[in-house]
């Protein structure tokens, strides 16, 4: 008995010794950076107090401050701050007295990235102006959507991209839309040009410039969503001024030479990147459009210290051949969102000692995450001292619907440590949801009401995340990427780590598909395998078996030569989803899990039909 006693005893203590040398491991790391938020937000108040308020009063005090630094360098032009706030006065002349604009006015802006898209930008909000940055790649239908539905009457187009709106340049007129080009000459006659008159303008700073409400309207900046019509999200001033801080915390410095290879029309790289720049007075040397081939080069030639990314940015980088220049760089910190676990270890052993910060944002509200700590996987961390800044919860959710779990007195329940829920938070001056323009059903379904008491609301992410036992949060999902099979519920996250950890395989993304005789749907995986590799059925059926539960499993693969991704890296489901696996509708190869083989075999025309027709059970 007291063998047993002191035997339990012991265990106790060394459970104890264990849960807190894991506690105290990284209580020093979420306290320093809770320090490092508390000074952000004592410098923020302290730029307000100095009637420093938005974020292009932001930029013009650190043009004031350091003037004859470089802001962007692009390509062979390398513009100083000052230059950039000259030129977007000049801009902003000329669409005031040229193309009548003022406060309160919506105007859409249509570029690819270079110095004039920041210039144009800075220019229309000196005028009080909301800008609406539109998605280059969208074409018709989608790109009128985008104009309508946030209410621009005026339109500005980089010259590159004036031929995209031949098809829509009727309506536009019919809309009393003003389109201008950024360019000399204009080749329609209802397009303006303003480079003509740009170069005319007086530089000198606008007399009178409005005063705005911090709590209004700042941009509009779509959701670049897999399915549907794109949402116009309004990002309000207080959230683009807090959004600057952004490579601050993942340790960004003054002297930092940040690249940026993102678009423009994205948070991330306007917001968070352009913003960083100006909050640090550091450097951004702009690219036009990432190139997986040129970025170490790149990095080597501009002496990069910091760069954004997102998406499967970092999968293209560790699936590139080995130059030189990937061990020669100077890169210290690399910042971003959607770096899953198997490219996160292949990133840090092959490129060298570059701190990854990890982070999770919306374009809607104001909640975030930072991965600061040397672990991988995770998107940040649920501390104590975290939730004093930032407070959030998980949920309980519905299955099937996907919806937050009520109690019989209609409250929700938290999720527990371990268990995956839908991330919320509640709404307040400073985490706001100004909602999207001219979509009132969407934006009062991202609110959840009378969620933990009567009267409080939360703005729904329509993200699944986890939260363990040492506080480390990871996304799980997005609502709507998650399936159903057997009765359990799906992670396509979580599938396509387990699968990218073979070494046979570069890119996967994981779906599920209707099967006619079977609620839900079911698994299916598309593939890229790596140069010069071969398919191994066998071999993901032994991965599988070791690491998934049947339900997860995919039962159907589709090789592909890469992988559809949107313009900001994240992985197109949609069209896979609606193909399924019918070898009439998909031309590239398929395969299916046969389980008495323990392989994955061809799906022929006529084991598909065996399929659909019940003869082959899944």
């Amino acid at each position: 008995m007291i063998t047993w006693i002191l035997s339990t005893f012991s265990a106790g203590v060394f459970s104890l010794l264990i849960y807190q040398r894991m506690f105290y491991r990284f209580f020093w790391d979420d306290l320093i950076y809770y320090l490092k938020l508390r000074m952000v937000g004592k410098a923020l108040m302290s730029r307000m107090q100095r009637g420093v308020f938005t974020y292009v009063d932001c930029f013009l005090n650190q043009a004031k401050k350091t003037s004859d630094k470089p802001f962007v360098v692009f390509e062979n032009q390398t513009l100083t701050y000052q230059d950039v706030d000259k030129r977007s006065n000049q801009f902003a002349t000329v669409l005031k007295t040229v193309g009548n604009l003022k406060q309160g006015d919506i105007v859409a802006l249509l570029m690819s990235n270079e110095p004039d898209f920041i210039c144009v930008w800075f220019g229309l909000s000196k005028l009080g102006c909301e800008v609406a940055f539109l998605n280059f790649n969208i074409k018709t239908k989608s790109l009128l959507h985008c104009i309508e539905i946030c209410g621009a009457k005026s339109l500005v187009v980089g010259a590159d991209l004036v031929s995209s709106l031949d098809n829509i340049l009727p309506t536009l007129e019919e809309n009393n839309i003003k389109v201008w080009v950024s360019d000399a000459s204009s080749p329609h006659p209802s397009v303006n040009t303003l480079l003509d008159k740009v170069e005319q303008a007086s530089s000198d700073p606008l007399l009178n410039r409005p005063k705005v409400d911090l709590m209004s309207n700042f941009l509009f900046i779509f959701t670049s969503g897999t399915t549907g019509l794109p949402k116009a999200a309004r990002v309000g001033h207080l959230k683009a001024a807090m959004s600057m801080s952004f490579l601050r915390l993942c340790g960004a410095r003054s002297d930092d030479n940040i690249y940026i290879p993102l678009p423009l029309y994205h948070m991330t790289a306007s917001l968070l990147g352009i913003g960083g720049c100006i909050e640090l007075g550091a450097t951004c040397v702009l690219k036009k459009k990432f190139s997986a081939s040129h970025f170490w080069k790149d990095c080597v030639k501009h002496n990069i210290t910091v760069f954004q990314y997102i998406g499967e940015l970092c999968r293209y980088l560790v699936n590139q051949p080995v130059v030189p220049e990937e061990r020669t760089h100077d890169v210290r910190v690399a910042a971003g969102s959607g770096l899953r676990p198997d490219v996160w270890k292949e990133f840090a052993r092959r490129f060298g000692k570059i701190n990854i910060r990890e982070a999770y944002g919306l374009t809607e509200a104001s909640i975030g995450f930072v991965n600061y700590t040397s672990e991988i996987g995770p998107i940040g961390r649920a501390s104590y001292f975290n939730k004093l800044n930032m407070p959030f919860e998980l949920l309980k959710f519905n299955p099937q619907l996907f919806e937050p779990t009520r109690t019989n007195t209609g409250r929700c329940t938290k999720a527990n440590k371990g268990e995956t829920g839908i991330l919320v938070a509640p709404v307040s001056a400073l985490n706001p949801f100004l909602g999207y323009a001219g979509n009132e059903l969407q934006s009062e379904k991202k609110l959840l009401r009378d969620v933990f008491r009567e009267g409080d609301m939360y703005f729904n992410t329509g993200d699944l995340m986890l939260q363990d036992h040492r506080d480390f949060v990871y996304f799980r999902d997005r609502i709507g990427d998650t399936f159903r099979w057997k009765g359990e519920n799906v992670a396509t996250t979580e599938v396509s780590e387990i699968l990218g950890s073979l070494e046979f395989l570069q890119e996967v993304n994981v779906y599920g598909v209707s099967v006619p005789g079977y609620e839900g749907r079911a698994g299916m995986a598309a593939l890229v395998l790596k140069p010069d590799q071969d398919l191994d059925g066998k071999k993901i059926y032994s991965l599988l078996v070791q690491s998934l539960p049947p339900y997860s499993w995919p039962w159907f693969l589709r090789i592909q030569m890469a992988i559809d991704v949107t313009e900001t890296f994240k992985q197109q489901k949609g069209k896979l989803v609606r193909e399924g696996f019918s070898p009439e509708a998909v031309h590239e190869p398929l395969y299916f899990l046969d389980l008495l083989q323990k392989d994955y075999i061809c799906l022929t025309p006529a084991l598909y039909n065996d399929i659909i027709s019940g003869k082959i059970r899944i």
